[in-house]
């Protein structure tokens, strides 16, 4: 298992743990790792995994879902302009006081703002919209302080202590390879999983 399928592993773990039952996936190479974390967690059903290609799209059915049950649910997107689009559903998740969850793909630190495509920085992307934020760097390896950073972040949108539920932005930085041997779906299932393609 790479860095990034354990760090992906470790936060779909703890979200599970911290009461999320659905989750909205926008699918991209950057956030492989999360995708078939999700996809286990749905198999074993843990949560349900919600598919949608159009981020915008994707972030508005996650607001709904969230206001519905008055719970967390984050919305999954890859790296660089695919995150941009998840802000006018978190501004009306600010507004309303509702718990989205903002999970973004990055690629690692060090190749932020390069000139490279698709290396804008992430962290800070969303401003004030959002009640808190965090870093899951999967290179650290650290899964401690993961699920710690992931249980303030997930208090914070409930409003827990500050009575101001909210949007929050979780930025998972996941460096190359981004998966090894690739997970097998379960047995019965009526699919099977394509490996994604290789990151841009």
């Amino acid at each position: 298992m790479t860095d990034s399928m354990l760090a992906a592993a470790v936060v779909v773990d703890e979200l599970c743990a911290l009461g999320v039952r659905e989750a909205v996936l926008c699918p991209g190479s950057r956030s492989a790792p999360v995708a078939y974390a999700l996809h286990n967690a749905d198999a074993e059903g843990r949560l349900r995994l919600h598919v949608r290609i159009d981020e915008r799209t994707a972030a508005f059915l996650a607001l709904g879902l969230a206001k519905g049950s008055a719970t967390p649910v984050p919305v999954v997107t890859t790296s660089g302009t695919a995150a941009g689009n998840l802000l006018p559903a978190l501004m009306e998740a600010d507004h309303a006081g509702i718990p989205l969850l903002a999970l973004t793909a990055d690629r690692p630190a060090s190749l932020v703002g390069t000139g490279a495509n698709q290396t804008a920085d992430q962290v800070g992307m969303f401003g004030g919209v959002v009640r808190a934020r965090t870093r899951v760097v999967a290179a650290e390896a650290v899964p401690a302080g993961w699920r710690s950073a992931l249980r303030r972040v997930v208090t914070a949108a409930r409003g827990t202590w500050s009575r101001d539920p909210g949007p929050v932005h979780i930025n998972l930085e996941l460096a190359d390879p981004l998966f090894g041997e690739v997970p097998q779906p379960p047995t019965g299932t009526a699919f099977t999983i394509d490996p994604p393609a290789a990151p841009q």
